[in-house]
């Protein structure tokens, strides 16, 4: 019996503790959230840890920060691609067909290259989609860190950091195009390439070459270390396009543009946007438009995309939609490319090809 005739229901007692616990627990969690975030263990800046960080928590992650990032997965997928093309011991499988029948290879060299590239993302900034060519294995997870330091060439160009929301971003890897060309030893047409897209439009992209150790870069709004070249041929355009099938484009180019079009078949996504800038590598061809006729990943193009658009140039279908970098991976109506041209001019001069690219 409680003093005064108060009777105390146990269930009353119980109620009141739990409440009372609550109060602690939400008081207590603030001070300890506010101790730790001295240490650098709360997402704000403290012990070095920066930008990345931040992004832990879901909040904003650095552009800046994601380009340097992208440029060295790049790299270091590179090296791994070159490592392993080196040896000669490819251990080449096939992942089965591609809508045109073709073989969709992979090898060692796609496996280890896209391991070093999305650890190296997926560690620096947690809290991103990342989308990639190839499956990833939770058995050979490594924790790859990134040394928070962002090279002088893209310091120069990007003089400040641009936050965006970490949600709204999603990074393509494509850890080995051209394939096909590598396991034919045709090295100067294969890349490994990083793309940041935000809220579906290509921002960033990264071409990197590893066996001339050349490497592309650019931020739409920012800045690149690639330009386009100071002309370009309209009337009668070099097109480069696929090897697997460029008598298809052929014929319709030849009708479009006439007899003196010429047509340079080329392997990878990547190394036929390089054809279209100024690159300092001998090895790589030059053309004035790249077209593509046939369904195409966004992992290929998309790295592609971001530089064009960065320096003003255009990559959209063939009808001239502009290409949206989630939801599906893939895309349908094929892709046409240029920069310093009338593009919507162009895509008015291919309706045949526009219809070829679907069937």
């Amino acid at each position: 019996m409680a003093p005064m005739g108060i009777r105390l229901s146990p269930l009353g007692v119980a109620v009141f503790c739990l409440l009372g616990l609550g109060v602690l627990y939400h008081l207590y969690s603030g001070f300890l959230a506010g101790r730790f975030s001295l240490f650098g263990l709360g997402g704000e800046p403290g012990g070095g840890a920066t930008g990345p960080a931040a992004a832990a928590d879901g909040g904003t992650v650095d552009l800046r920060e994601m380009l340097a990032v992208s440029v060295l997965a790049a790299v270091r997928g590179g090296d791994e691609v070159r490592r392993v093309r080196e040896s000669n011991v490819l251990h080449e499988k096939s992942k089965g067909k591609t809508r045109e029948g073709a073989e969709d290879k992979m090898t060692s060299g796609d496996v280890l290259s896209n391991r070093k590239m999305f650890y190296l993302l997926k560690t620096a900034f947690p809290s991103v989609q990342i989308n990639t060519e190839e499956h990833v294995d939770a058995a050979d997870q490594e924790v790859i860190l990134w040394d928070h330091k962002i090279p002088e060439d893209i310091l120069k160009e990007v003089t400040t950091p641009k936050e965006v929301p970490a949600e709204s971003v999603t990074v393509w890897i494509d850890p080995l195009d051209a394939t096909q060309e590598y396991t034919e030893d045709l090295r100067k047409y294969v890349t490994t390439m990083v793309c940041v897209a935000v809220n579906g439009k290509p921002v960033l992209g990264v071409i990197h070459k590893p066996f001339s150790e050349y490497t592309a870069w650019a931020m739409v709004d920012g800045g690149s270390n690639v330009k386009a070249r100071s002309s370009y041929n309209e009337k009668t355009p070099r097109i480069v396009v696929s090897r697997s099938h460029s008598g298809m484009v052929k014929q319709v180019a030849l009708q479009t543009f006439g007899n003196q079009t010429t047509i340079i078949p080329a392997g990878g996504a990547g190394y036929k946007v390089l054809a279209l800038l100024d690159v300092p590598d001998k090895s790589q061809e030059k053309a004035d438009l790249y077209i593509h006729v046939t369904y195409i990943k966004k992992w290929d193009i998309c790295a592609g995309n971001a530089i064009l658009k960065a320096l003003g140039g255009h990559m959209t279908t063939l009808n001239g939609e502009e290409i949206s970098y989630t939801g599906s991976d893939g895309i349908e109506g094929g892709l046409l490319a240029s920069i310093r041209m009338n593009h919507q001019a162009l895509v008015r001069k291919l309706p045949d090809l526009e219809k070829t690219g679907h069937k």
